[in-house]
């Protein structure tokens, strides 16, 4: 017979091991449920919400990787992973997207904008402090899970690719690499404390922000952009890259390497290309189209996995 002395405890363990079990509780330091969630968190007195993606291949036993990719301007976190398809790639290869909420002056998440620097909208005029906003999600996905903090990185399309290379810029310390898509730098001064790998997508017909820099004729923001050889130069200057470049053509697209870096620059030029995601789908029904040749997704996480932090 077992004696109470034992039996009282391990009646104890039992019952509220059954309790979290019942309650579909998983401790944060083994993982989180496959799926997506939605998160709050609150910076600067604003209550701010994003999209957490956990794909079922993620491997616990290692800290996890995180990626997070920023809408364009007058978009939301639901029009970001429709149009990039980024919840397949994290299947295939086990990391983490998130999916942030910029601002608007409306209450519902539609029409939302991020402080790149001189662009765009609501969030350039009220000054949101929105790398505040990125350090306070990556807090609370600390809070949640073992991330590896070696392996953060940042994508966004058009206004969301504008903030990547601002993030590059200000929160370097945090991002190991950034891949702005449709979206050039125009923060100043960029001064990162630490090399940041660099990838670009642009396409060269794109009338919404366009590739040589200036107002785009269709541009909702009426901003002159810098341009994408302006882009590319603070980078290669920031990581010391040599001024030659390593360039390999095919179909309608053009990839160029910049040599001697001490983190990597790399450019997809779209020849013909408008504003859009390269092997992704339309942001809206009368949206550009995108070019088929090439899924920035897949390249993107091929070129992250690639450049952790040292």
């Amino acid at each position: 017979m077992i004696s109470n002395r034992y039996f009282f405890p391990f009646l104890v363990l039992f019952f509220a091991a059954l309790a979290c079990a019942r309650a579909g509780n998983i401790p944060a330091d083994k993982g989180l449920p496959a799926g997506e969630m939605s998160r709050t968190v609150t910076h600067s007195e604003r209550e701010r919400s994003y999209l957490l993606y956990v794909p079922g291949s993620v491997n616990w036993d290692e800290p996890v990787p995180v990626v997070f990719v920023f809408h364009g301007g007058t978009g939301n976190a639901e029009n970001a992973k429709r149009t990039t398809g980024f919840n397949t790639v994290a299947d295939d290869h086990g990391f983490l997207v998130v999916y942030p909420n910029g601002t608007g002056r409306l209450s519902d998440e539609i029409i939302l904008t991020w402080n790149g620097g001189t662009c765009c909208g609501y969030a350039q005029t009220e000054n949101v402090d929105d790398v505040g906003f990125v350090r306070a999600m990556v807090a609370d996905l600390q809070s949640l899970v073992t991330l590896d903090m070696k392996r953060v990185y940042a994508t966004g399309m058009s206004n969301g690719g504008i903030l990547s290379h601002r993030l590059g810029c200000e929160a370097a310390d945090v991002f190991a690499a950034i891949a702005p898509v449709a979206g050039t730098l125009n923060f100043a001064p960029c001064a990162p404390t630490e090399p940041v790998s660099v990838l670009m997508f642009h396409g060269t017909e794109d009338q919404h922000l366009p590739y040589a820099g200036g107002v785009g004729a269709v541009s909702l923001a009426g901003v002159d952009f810098a341009s994408v050889a302006d882009s590319v130069s603070v980078w290669t200057t920031a990581n010391g890259c040599a001024s030659t470049s390593e360039m390999e053509a095919f179909d309608d697209i053009e990839h160029e390497s910049w040599t001697g870096c001490v983190a990597p620059v790399e450019l997809y030029t779209i020849l013909g290309g408008e504003h859009a995601w390269p092997g992704g789908e339309h942001g809206r029904p009368d949206a550009d189209a995108p070019t088929q040749t090439i899924s920035a997704s897949e390249l993107i996480w091929e070129f992250f996995a690639a450049h952790p932090k040292p």
